[in-house]
């Protein structure tokens, strides 16, 4: 069974630190590009990370530049967002998605996907 499951949201104060794990059962997640995306209420889904296969590519957006890091641990199937100086225009629902090519910015070109987990800045 392909599955991949975030975990790591919650509740936090502007300027805190959050980190997302996205853990992969199922297939080889070394041979994946990982993304993050957050889609908040009332807005598009966007992507807002990215990590190659080998980790040796990352793709932040202009919004989090800065402030988040994705990096890998491939012996663990685990790909993680460090999520820095939180602001409450972060606040979404953030997931991970796999793709076995390049880290593609839209979404209908990833083949696997999270549940998701909510992340909420706000004091």
């Amino acid at each position: 069974q392909v599955q991949l499951v975030e975990s790591g949201g919650g509740l936090v104060q502007p300027g805190g630190s959050l980190r997302l794990s996205c853990v992969a059962s199922g297939f080889t997640l070394d041979r994946n590009n990982i993304g993050w995306f957050r889609q908040a209420p009332g807005k598009e889904r966007e992507r807002v990370s990215c990590i190659s296969s080998s980790g040796t590519m990352t793709y932040n957006a202009d919004s989090v530049k800065g402030r988040f890091t994705i990096s890998r641990d491939n012996a663990k199937n685990t790909v993680y967002l460090q999520m820095n100086s939180l602001k409450p225009e972060d606040t979404a629902v953030y997931y991970c998605a796999a793709r076995g090519y390049y880290c593609s910015g839209r979404i209908s070109e990833y083949d696997y996907w999270g549940q998701g987990t909510q992340v909420t800045v706000s004091s």
